[in-house]
């Protein structure tokens, strides 16, 4: 497993910028598989920041992957196909309050294969909640109409191993998008040093 991380995070070294600090890598255990996730701090540093003082607090443990989102069954006029993932008090934990939505418009960030973002109601209401796309899913980005108000999700990161675990998650059992027996997350732990912008 060791070695596995090592080489995650070489991969992960790859798409830094700008050197020579590494982007945070982080690792979701879940009771399907671990999912190794590159999180983009200089893109979206606040959304980044947010994600990982609640992993940083354990907040995640114990929490899981309740919804499934397929494209081909979605009933939504801009279909996306994404697992959704809470903390134990749920998708509605407020958390330590909501952040300010940094669109893709401003980070640069697409809503690609792999892409990590945060879940929300309305602009500037995002706090724990997040979901990982699963097949490109544009209509959730800036401009797109996924959300009624145009203003997309934050993109703050890319699944960089386990994506056959976040596909496997996806085809979970659901219904109405809710999986009949959720994915346990296990722990979110950080693999690369903390960082320093994000104790300012």
């Amino acid at each position: 497993m060791a070695a596995g991380i090592v080489a995650l995070a070489a991969a992960i070294a790859s798409i830094a910028t700008p050197p020579p600090n590494p982007i945070p890598l982080v690792i979701i255990h879940t009771d399907r598989g671990d999912i190794a996730v590159g999180l983009r701090i200089y893109e979206a540093p606040e959304t980044v920041c947010n994600f990982l003082r609640y992993a940083d607090a354990g907040a995640y443990d114990g929490g899981s992957f309740f919804r499934t989102v397929v494209a081909a069954t979605d009933a939504n006029p801009n279909p996306i196909d994404v697992i959704q993932a809470a903390t134990p008090a749920g998708d509605n934990d407020p958390g330590t309050g909501a952040i300010a939505l940094e669109r893709t418009r401003d980070t640069g960030l697409k809503h690609l294969a792999g892409v990590i973002a945060m879940a929300r109601d309305g602009p500037d209401t995002a706090t724990s909640s997040f979901f990982i796309v699963v097949q490109d899913s544009p209509s959730l980005d800036y401009g797109g109409l996924r959300h009624p108000d145009g203003q997309g999700f934050a993109a703050f990161g890319s699944v960089a191993g386990g994506l056959d675990v976040v596909r496997a998650i996806q085809a979970s059992p659901a219904e109405d998008e809710r999986i009949d027996r959720p994915v346990r997350i296990t722990s979110v732990r950080l693999m690369t040093e903390f960082p320093s912008r994000c104790r300012e």
